[in-house]
């Protein structure tokens, strides 16, 4: 009931899209301008996509639901219904009129939950397509006995330029780990009063786990946000939030989360995989 893994791969990509690399040779160049940024190849010819799920597998999740644009054949193509023995189910992410882009995290969920109903009953966690998260990552999010919860980083050890990391929203804690608000883009010196009972900020990278009988009402009926025109995972976690209090547990993790977000990143998720050489062993 909680191996459920819900991956966000319907994303315009416009950064990736609109960036430049010069060291990159035309053939990869041209996969990162048409690709989904999980489907671009990075080490040894395999996309992003089979070291995450790689990772969620060894973590011991059986279902993956990967939510797509319906433009995008190749994903489906390329994967099928299973990798790894994963089972892989997809989700469209359809875009309203009048529109040209995907309508935001919270709506990729919710037109998940919609396509597949049953999900609306079960444990779900929930990721990017553009992030590498961490085989015990994975396993905290699904042994956890909280209800809902995410995986709160310690911001010092993200190994991102730091005009990039204060650009994160820190997440305020209380002492038992309860989430209690998130922050969008506060001031440094704002920033040193939400420091955690270890005296650490602590950020999201968009990994969550949540109770579908609990959380569907909220992601199916969030709101749009007026300054992203979008809508957003943290706003209906924080409309649950508000009406439940103490529903989600932030778990503190200190590790790096390397992902792709323009084309220089492609060199760097490559040699974070080239130096964790237990991703070569996908069985």
């Amino acid at each position: 009931m909680r191996q459920n893994l819900i991956i966000l791969a319907a994303g315009a990509s416009s950064r990736m899209k609109n960036s430049i690399d010069d060291s990159l040779d035309k053939q990869l160049a041209a996969q990162a301008n048409t690709r989904t940024k999980g489907l671009i190849p990075i080490a040894k010819g395999r996309p992003l996509l089979d070291f995450l799920m790689y990772n969620a597998k060894k973590s011991g999740y059986t279902n993956i639901y990967l939510v797509i644009s319906e433009k995008d054949k190749l994903i489906c193509n390329h994967y099928g219904d299973c990798f790894e023995g994963l089972s892989i189910t997809y989700a469209i992410q359809y875009v309203p009129r009048g529109r040209e882009k995907p309508l935001g995290t919270a709506d990729a969920v919710a037109q998940t939950l919609q396509q597949y109903p049953d999900l609306q009953g079960k444990y779900f966690t929930v990721c990017n397509s553009d992030n590498l998260y961490s085989k015990e990552v994975f396993k905290k999010l699904l042994h956890t006995k909280a209800l809902n919860a995410f995986i709160a980083y310690d911001r010092d050890a993200l190994n991102f330029h730091l005009e990039r990391i204060q650009q994160f929203a820190l997440v305020s804690l209380d002492e038992e780990n309860y989430l209690q608000d998130i922050i969008e883009k506060p001031s440094e010196t704002k920033s040193k009063k939400y420091v955690d009972s270890f005296g650490k900020l602590r950020v999201s990278m968009n990994i969550f786990r949540f109770y579908g009988p609990l959380f569907s009402p909220y992601v199916i009926n969030c709101p749009i946000t007026k300054s992203r025109n979008e809508r957003e995972l943290p706003t209906a976690l924080l409309n649950m939030l508000n009406d439940h209090p103490k529903s989600v547990v932030g778990i503190p993790v200190s590790e790096h989360v390397p992902d792709i977000t323009s084309k220089k990143d492609i060199a760097l998720m490559r040699e974070y995989i080239e130096e964790n050489h237990g991703y070569f062993n996908l069985e």
